[in-house]
């Protein structure tokens, strides 16, 4: 019988645990009406930038942090250090914000996950923070010791991260493959006649499903599993954003142009894929990948 590793069967136990469930589900609604709708949330979500926002600034964090841990060992100039490890601190505050709003927009077993990961990160902080004024209240040997436990409480977290990030695929594009599932080319996809007019609906191409929207004699397709956690758009409403015409996933909120599949508000920060139609003389509606 193959031995399971120690550490990743502990995550699948912690995915698996209820305990946390209350207070994950009274923080995440609190943080979903205190961070609403809007320019902010999309900001922390990374939506202007089509990438989230949280890993480049754990990334920033966790690098001054080790940063000072060597400037330490090494035994360079205590003033170095401590302008480092206040850039540490300082990047901190970005970075929770941008973390607590994605994960408050996770399914149950990322939250458990990240609600550990945020627990030990912000015990991480405490301990930075700790040690930045124990160095500047001229206790070097003391702010050393706090900033060495600090870096192994963020390497814990930052473990736990990378356990959400490419164990659980939070924060990844959940419709990346649909552009290796598809052949270029037209695709016969069903009948004009079959789609209802202006409600949308899932069809199924190969290996996927499409989100379909007729509007008369137009026919709009995207990848029909949302981006973001792969949510069902087919079963979203449809909106108007500047002017623009937008599904709006109903899991987590994330609107999507219908034209080309761009976000228009996060979670998500990956384009939907997108395709070109029409339609046969025949009645046929075809479809190709857009890119």
């Amino acid at each position: 019988m193959p031995r399971v590793n120690a550490s990743a069967d502990a995550l699948d136990r912690l995915e698996r645990t209820t305990v946390m469930d209350r207070p994950i589900r009274g923080l995440a609604k609190a943080v979903r009406q205190k961070i609403g709708p809007g320019r902010l949330r999309d900001l922390l979500h990374g939506v202007p930038f089509g990438h989230p926002l949280h890993p480049p600034l754990a990334t920033a964090s966790i690098g001054c942090f080790l940063a000072t841990a060597l400037l330490d060992a090494t035994g360079a100039d205590p003033r170095a250090a401590r302008t480092v490890l206040l850039a540490g601190v300082a990047a901190s505050v970005p970075t929770a914000a941008a973390g607590i709003t994605d994960w408050s927009t996770l399914h149950r077993e990322q939250q458990r996950v990240g609600f550990v990961h945020g627990l030990t990160n912000l015990a991480g902080f405490g301990l930075f923070a700790s040690s930045l004024v124990a160095r500047l209240a001229g206790r070097a040997k003391a702010g050393r010791m706090l900033g060495l436990a600090g870096l192994c409480a963020a390497s814990a977290g930052a473990y736990l991260g990378g356990h959400l990030a490419f164990r659980q695929a939070a924060g990844a594009n959940h419709a990346e493959s649909v552009a290796h599932l598809v052949p270029l080319g037209w695709h016969d996809l069903c009948a004009l006649k079959d789609l209802p007019d202006g409600r949308p609906v899932s069809r199924r191409l190969g290996y996927i499903d499409l989100f379909v929207l007729r509007q008369g004699d137009d026919v709009t397709v995207l990848a029909d599993h949302c981006a973001h956690l792969a949510g069902p758009l087919h079963q979203g409403r449809i909106t108007v954003e500047d002017d623009d015409a937008c599904v709006v996933c109903p899991w987590h909120g994330s609107v999507f142009r219908l034209s080309d599949g761009s976000v228009v508000h996060g979670p998500a920060t990956a384009r939907q894929p997108a395709f070109h139609t029409r339609t046969r003389r025949d009645g046929t509606v075809q479809v190709r990948p857009a890119t």
